[in-house]
């Protein structure tokens, strides 16, 4: 994987001891909305780093100013559900849950979409032991859900704006939320579209 050519993401090794997988996502026009080719993409480097022996653990991060801002609603938006469903619309999405080695969301930055709307008095905290410095909504927020571990920046927001759009998560968010953060607050925000902080 590292050095592979690659559109949406740039892969390499990390760490003393070059054991550490690292994909960048890199759509920065589109502030990493993840569109089916980010995501294949991303599920060929889990697939190389995964058969590296050398690799004992793969990061997933975004630039400076997103980790990714959600599903890419202008490639979604004419897709009726039959197409989507027949086509395995979110098949590349499940392989980040199901990589054996730990998986770790590096968050900087947006994990939603930046323009989704926040309420400041509902903020709260989720998970203490999380630390987030921007905002994950969406599917940047169930990307994030589908790692094994979540680091990201103080100021960090995570959210499921979907009701906004008038349709549920998609990739596991309402299933992974709820472990996450309890069945009440999982539908708050799932109906809402309410924000919480790290």
């Amino acid at each position: 994987a590292a050095g592979a050519p690659f559109q949406y993401i740039v892969v390499e090794k990390r760490g003393a001891k070059q054991d550490v997988g690292l994909i960048r996502l890199n759509r920065p026009q589109a502030l990493n909305a993840l569109c089916a080719g980010l995501m294949r993409e991303v599920k060929q480097a889990l697939e190389a780093f995964e058969s590296d022996p050398r690799v004992g653990a793969i990061v997933i991060t975004g630039t400076e100013k997103a980790f990714a801002a959600g599903a890419d609603i202008k490639e979604m938006q004419h897709n009726t559900f039959q197409q989507c469903y027949s086509a395995g619309f979110l098949d590349e999405w499940d392989r980040v849950s199901k990589v054996r080695k730990p998986v770790i969301a590096a968050v900087n930055g947006y994990a939603v979409s930046p323009h989704a709307p926040s309420d400041g008095a509902r903020l709260r905290s989720a998970a203490p032991h999380a630390r987030v410095s921007s905002r994950q909504l969406g599917g940047g927020c169930e990307l994030a859900m589908m790692c094994d571990i979540v680091y990201a920046g103080e100021k960090a927001q995570f959210g499921q704006p979907e009701i906004l759009l008038g349709t549920i998560p998609g990739a596991g968010g309402t299933q992974r939320l709820t472990r996450a953060v309890g069945k009440s607050l999982a539908m708050e925000m799932v109906l809402t579209g309410d924000r919480i902080s790290a």
